[in-house]
């Protein structure tokens, strides 16, 4: 079957591509443009049905787009080298430290002496962790602070064979998807957590001439944050990855993991005080007197990790440790990224901004639908920093033209760009799980979809009912 759907997505992706290009009339753009919704199309389709292994066809943007007039050379490539990739490799870097000095291990057994008792209290308790970090730092940090935890978790607990193998899967799908989904419905809350939240700001105070505060922002985006917590979490635990409870995961099992585990070496140390030292610049880097950037702040780490001794010898990273780096997942967000780069060069993202402005000529509700699901598929192939900047200014532009208070389209903006759970690439946090190997594309796909749907109904309520009380000035 999967090899099936690989055959039909090796055709259908080229296919598209010629649609797109060959047919100007389809679309009435230009060349350049038109190359770039072309070549999207086709490495989107071979992405979803890994016609060919996803790392690449991350490649595919620097042979296809100065090919076919895209963008040039440099812009294709340059992404690639983008500070969020390093930005992950610094992470990664951190991660793979962890787990090479046993540090994962103590930290899972921890949890699960606190949480204890069920598979689903794990993964509520990981969600509800992942949730509050993102309100306050980047959600690619706060996925990469918590990615080895949940990767302990699962490894410890698929040693001890608590679960049949599809309970134990549903279990590893489950936690991933958690950590993943939970990073970009936190930021949602605070106009700090996410780049469309800050957005908005920005915008209120240059076109509007309105301060909006954090509790401004606070008091409506945490309830979206809380409704779609409840939401992620039933649906995963009881719809999507339902697990079997046939063992209880006890906190003494824990408790005697951790007693087995000894007491903490001077390199599990290191490498906690070099983990704590990075998370809190993460978390308070943005009250320094000087900018520190959370690619800084990751590369800081993982060179202390290549700097500090061990007193086993070597380093508490040598660079033969790299090997284990996900070099793949680098690729995968560098592709997203390099197309991402051409929508900009080529005017494609202007093109999405005048289809967006004909949305005058349908009520209120519809617009606030038909807005919310437009930017949120948008952003699973675009950053939602592109997409939440290009058509922040023009919400302002619709909303007049409407005759309405710009706040809630603005609003719809700032949330839909951060709700995109289908793609690997379309946000860091889901480019992070994807590189366990733990999940296909399908199982990310299916999931995100609904996820999507979800998304879609909570916001436009939100936005119809919650903020003209909560959100109005």
């Amino acid at each position: 079957m999967r090899f099936g759907i690989k055959r039909i997505g090796f055709l259908l992706g080229p296919l598209f591509f010629a649609l797109v290009y060959f047919l100007p009339q389809l679309t009435g753009l230009d060349p350049s443009p038109r190359a770039v919704l072309g070549v999207t199309l086709w490495v989107a389709t071979w992405w979803i049905t890994e016609a060919m292994p996803i790392p690449a066809t991350s490649l595919l943007p620097i042979v296809l787009l100065p090919l076919t007039g895209g963008t040039d050379q440099a812009t294709a490539t340059m992404a690639y080298g983008n500070p969020i990739v390093f930005m992950y490799m610094g992470g990664f870097t951190i991660a793979i430290a962890i787990e090479k000095w046993n540090l994962h291990r103590r930290i899972a057994m921890s949890i699960i002496s606190v949480l204890g008792t069920s598979s689903n209290r794990i993964i509520l308790g990981v969600g509800l962790a992942t949730a509050f970090l993102s309100m306050w730092i980047s959600n690619a940090a706060t996925a990469l602070m918590m990615l080895p935890i949940a990767i302990a978790l699962i490894t410890e607990i698929k040693d001890k064979n608590f679960f049949d193998q599809q309970s134990m899967d549903n279990f590893s799908k489950g936690l991933l998807l958690m950590v993943a989904y939970s990073a970009s419905i936190g930021g949602l809350a605070t106009i700090v957590g996410s780049v469309p939240n800050a957005a908005f700001v920005a915008i209120a105070s240059s076109m509007l001439n309105q301060n909006v505060t954090f509790s401004d922002w606070f008091l409506f985006g945490i309830v979206v944050t809380i409704i779609l917590m409840i939401v992620l979490y039933f649906y995963i635990t009881k719809i999507k990855f339902k697990v079997k409870q046939e063992g209880r995961i006890s906190a003494d099992f824990a408790k005697t993991q951790l007693r087995e585990l000894g007491p903490m070496s001077i390199e599990e140390k290191m490498v906690a005080i070099v983990f704590a030292f990075i998370g809190l610049l993460w978390i308070f880097g943005g009250f320094l007197p000087f900018e520190l950037s959370d690619t800084t702040i990751s590369i800081t780490g993982a060179v202390l990790l290549f700097l500090i001794p061990s007193s086993k010898g070597g380093r508490l990273l040598d660079w033969i440790d790299m090997k284990r780096l996900s070099w793949g997942l680098l690729l995968l967000f560098g592709g997203g990224l390099s197309l991402a780069a051409a929508f900009e060069s080529s005017g494609l993202t202007l093109w999405f901004g005048d289809v967006l402005a004909n949305l005058n000529q349908f009520n209120y509700l519809w617009i606030l639908i038909i807005l919310t699901a437009t930017i949120l598929f948008m952003t699973e192939i675009m950053s939602n920093t592109a997409v939440s900047n290009m058509l922040m200014p023009i919400s302002v532009g619709l909303a007049a033209g409407i005759g309405v208070e710009p706040y809630g389209i603005m609003a719809v903006v700032a949330l839909a760009s951060s709700c995109a759970f289908m793609l690997p690439i379309s946000t860091p946090p889901n480019a992070a799980v994807f590189s366990t190997n733990e999940l296909i594309i399908e199982d990310m796909v299916k999931a995100g979809f609904w996820m999507n749907m979800v998304s879609i109904v909570v916001i436009v309520l939100a936005v119809y009912f919650l903020q003209p009380v909560l959100l109005n000035f």
